[in-house]
């Protein structure tokens, strides 16, 4: 297991933009953090302006002057945009054509059909897991709601029953398996290889989802029983297509450029050699952007002919896809350019100064920093950058395993315990009609168990790798 050690850090790390010593940098740090906490939770405002202010509190307070400390965040917000920006982008372009096409009812119904009694709660998972690969958590949620209450009414399940497992399947695909948001800037930030971490990321998310699906939403019933509330289930997309892609295409679609990174991943250990063609050719259409790209274009076919939709509605999907993500990007963005601002004022080697003694391994450091954060902002996208930012240093040295299961440390800790600074606590709470004390008795405990158990996986896989 990888260990803390001044020698992890390169010996050409740039030079800090301040000479601030280790008491007021740390003054800082927690400065900058207070200040995005407050003006969040407290004042509400967007996370976008909240990271942005808290970096220039950052670097004032650091003592680094103001332009140095602007340059820091500005070359931040472009390197993150400039890395991930594109694949949120189709991501999103994705998931609107899955939606819109019917295709995700598709699966839905499919699995559906199959499933029944017991084995329902399995269905979901597997349902949330496969809908929630190419799907922001948001949007997972508004999608599977309709499904979520539409079984627990005509099967006469328990709401938690069904639903908890549906919540888990998208909460673990959105913390720990790239396309999303978190894991990609994580894995930029720490140099890791997006096909390794998607490798190990799956076999965290598989135990770690049944645990907190299935096996918790029996307890979870058994405390908030409650039935799904008496509201108009909202209507589905394809309810109002005259037909929608298969089972197959669709679910070809979603997996492709899973199918592709991983590839790639696999002919990179058992090649490992940068001239060979074969290597060449899968470090193209295993990069991220091409995998993709490769996915959106082959739903155009697989997805949206077979929907009816002519190529006059292809532009029109693409902006409404594209639409709700502006947000999310600035927000992504942002925190690129505060974790960039954090490791310029020399907050990275400060942590590697003052941890080098500390007998604590780097991986749970960073899941210990990333639940911090999460705690204090709600936010895990947030606390994923942020803590990013923080540990980057402790990835030099590491292999490429080691560095995978950093990204995976970090994604786990920024699920820890939702709260009521959480949208996401609300987000929950409204649509199933609970309560505040309902919602933290299931949803922010179910949260907890996916930090705590996938944090403890990457433990122990990081013991033999």
């Amino acid at each position: 297991m990888t260990r803390l050690s001044v020698e992890m850090l390169a010996a050409d790390a740039p030079e800090p933009i301040t000479s601030a010593g280790h008491a007021q940098l740390g003054i800082a740090v927690l400065a900058g953090i207070a200040v995005i906490v407050l003006l969040i939770t407290k004042f509400k405002l967007h996370a976008f302006l909240s990271l942005t202010l808290g970096t220039l509190v950052l670097g004032a307070v650091a003592g680094a002057p103001l332009d140095k400390a602007i340059a820091s965040f500005t070359t931040g917000l472009g390197t993150t945009v400039a890395g991930v920006g594109v694949l949120i982008a189709l991501g999103a372009i994705l998931g609107k054509m899955l939606a819109d096409s019917g295709g995700a009812d598709q699966i839905v119904d499919t699995i559906l059909e199959r499933a029944g009694g017991r084995s329902m709660p399995w269905a979901m998972v597997l349902i949330a897991s496969v809908i929630g690969l190419p799907l922001f958590f948001e949007v997972g949620v508004v999608l599977l709601i309709p499904v979520v209450l539409m079984v627990a009414k005509r099967g006469n399940y328990s709401l938690m029953r069904i639903g908890i497992p549906a919540l888990a399947g998208l909460s673990v695909m959105h913390g720990l398996v790239p396309p999303h948001p978190g894991p990609l800037v994580a894995i930029d930030a720490v140099g890791a290889n997006l096909g390794v971490t998607l490798a190990l990321g799956v076999l965290v998310a598989i135990p770690t989802v049944i645990i907190a699906g299935p096996v918790f939403s029996r307890y979870a019933a058994r405390w908030v029983d409650v039935p799904a509330p008496d509201r108009m289930i909202p209507q589905r997309a394809s309810e109002e297509l005259e037909k929608r892609p298969g089972f197959g295409p669709t679910l070809a679609t979603i997996l492709l450029p899973v199918v592709l990174m991983l590839s790639k991943a696999l002919v990179d250990i058992v090649i490992d050699d940068p001239e060979n063609l074969t290597q060449r050719v899968f470090d193209v259409i295993g990069s991220p952007l091409i995998a993709l790209l490769a996915s959106v274009l082959v739903g155009i076919f697989t997805l949206l002919r077979p929907a009816g939709f002519g190529k006059e509605r292809l532009s029109p999907l693409v902006e409404r896809g594209l639409a709700p993500i502006a947000g999310i990007l600035l927000i992504v963005g942002a925190g690129g350019g505060f974790k960039q601002t954090l490791i310029d004022c020399g907050v990275g080697q400060m942590v590697l100064d003052i941890s080098k003694d500390w007998s604590i391994p780097a991986l749970l450091l960073a899941w210990l920093i990333a639940v911090a954060i999460r705690l204090a902002t709600g936010s895990a996208t947030v606390a994923t950058i942020s803590a990013a930012g923080l540990v980057a240093p402790l990835a030099e040295g590491m292999s490429t395993g080691e560095t995978a299961l950093l990204v995976l440390a970090i994604g786990a800790g920024s699920l820890f315990f939702s709260h009521v600074n959480d949208a996401g606590f609300w987000l929950v709470k409204e649509y199933f009609g609970l309560d505040v004390p309902q919602t933290l008795k299931t949803w922010s405990i179910m949260e907890t168990i996916i930090s705590v158990v996938a944090g403890g996986l990457v433990l122990l896989l990081s013991l033999v790798i």
